[in-house]
């Protein structure tokens, strides 16, 4: 979106017209020809249709609040979901921490100088800001791109302890801040795709501020978070830093470098956010491999993502009584069915049976059982789901899933159903 368009998107009468757009048909191209014959320009109405699915497809991450907000297709991409925003203004303002100002001994209000500072460098469509400024915090939120910093500010109107800046984070006094909070720019600067999507940058020193310059900075602060993509590569972990993986309803959502006050324990920790809550820290490895890799049991266990990137695998081992399948491959099994608070972080199958690995062999064992439509999933093995599924072509039939992996040595297809 370019200043000029957001600019007109922001007039009132516009604004009003996308809160009501459900008004209009459904169908795309009567909703843009009825927004024409309303007078609207093509960038405006383009504007329009834009910011209605970007609106839908925020619901996930920012649940009510998105009917009100507005967006950059590649800022609520890099948006933090509002349950983990909460969790990272936890850490940053300090567990159950009250920032609400007291009164001194003497009855005077203090509340002004209590009150901890907040610089959300790097701020995006604003929704850490939204948590932090929430919880209490005196939030400055920055932004290097012009139209995301103003589609911050829009998005923190409603609340007075939040205001945004429209510049680099280099240039900023970080000193003058209680916590810093960074989330670099993870995606090229210009023209996007079709779908309005920038290239993602894979170099950390191409970030927006680079990797390098942000740890510098957080390794300075009082209390600092860094939020990164979870395919950060272990080694660029600080030694200083705890570095926590984050799954929010199934889904690995990002790791985050905390330092200072911020940080709980330095190392890698696992976070799993649901139903169920579970930490898992890399303090919880076992000292020795467990008894029994590769011998397959009554359950094969998922574990979530999050402890997968975290490396915490094994961690699980113990409390759920469970064994590798094979020493480098993220699948557990067990002849217990899982129980316990370490059950959160699995997905469990009950496996049914063994099946050859060749599709021939395959088709014919499925369609024996009476198995037509297959989940498949894979780790250690060399195929691909969606080219399996097509050769297998099973007629119509009960479902399952299908785990392709390896028993210690051999390549294996289980036959599962989930719990």
């Amino acid at each position: 979106m370019d200043p000029q368009t957001l600019t007109e998107l922001l007039d009132v009468s516009v604004l009003d017209r996308l809160d009501r757009i459900e008004d209009l048909p459904a169908d795309e191209l009567a909703r843009s020809s009825a927004l024409r014959k309303e007078g609207y320009s093509a960038e405006v109405t383009a504007g329009l249709l834009t910011q209605a699915q970007l609106r839908k497809d925020a619901v996930k991450k920012l649940g009510p609040f998105a009917e009100d907000m507005l967006f950059t297709r590649d800022g609520l991409a890099q948006a933090t979901r509002l349950p983990v925003a909460a969790h990272h203004a936890r850490r940053l303002l300090g567990e159950g921490k009250d920032t609400g100002g007291d009164e001194g001994a003497d009855g005077s209000a203090d509340a002004a100088d209590s009150t901890p500072t907040i610089a959300d460098l790097g701020c995006g469509i604003g929704a850490d800001s939204f948590a932090f400024a929430g919880m209490g915090a005196q939030v400055t939120a920055v932004d290097a791109d012009e139209v995301t910093a103003a589609i911050a500010s829009f998005n923190l109107r409603h609340l007075a302890n939040a205001s945004v800046e429209h510049a680099r984070a280099e240039d900023i006094d970080t000193s003058a801040f209680d916590a810093l909070w960074f989330d670099p720019a993870r995606r090229t600067v210009g023209k996007g795709s079709k779908s309005g999507s920038t290239a993602r940058i894979f170099d950390p020193e191409d970030f927006s501020p680079s990797l390098s310059w942000v740890i510098d900075k957080a390794l300075a602060a009082k209390a600092a978070g860094v939020k990164l993509g979870p395919a950060l590569d272990h080694s660029l972990i600080p030694d200083e830093a705890e570095a926590q993986w984050v799954s929010h309803l199934g889904e690995v959502v990002e790791v985050c470098l905390y330092f200072g006050e911020a940080r709980q324990r330095p190392g890698r920790s696992a976070l799993v956010m649901g139903e169920r809550t579970l930490l898992v820290h890399e303090d919880d490895l076992p000292a020795d491999d467990e008894d029994g890799v590769g011998e397959l049991g009554q359950y094969l266990l998922e574990p979530d993502g999050a402890i997968v990137r975290a490396g915490l695998v094994t961690a699980l081992c113990g409390p759920l009584q469970a064994r590798r399948v094979h020493p480098k491959i993220a699948y557990l099994t067990t002849d217990a069915e899982p129980s316990g608070p370490a059950a959160a972080g699995v997905t469990t199958y009950e496996v049914a049976d063994v099946l050859p690995a060749k599709i021939p062999s395959l088709r014919k064992a499925l369609i024996s059982r009476g198995i037509g439509s297959v989940v498949i999933k894979k780790r250690g093995a060399d195929i691909v789901p969606d080219q399996v599924r097509r050769q297998l072509k099973l007629p119509a039939g009960d479902k399952a899933t299908l785990v392709f992996t390896r028993l210690g040595d051999r390549h294996v297809v289980l036959l599962t159903q989930p719990c």
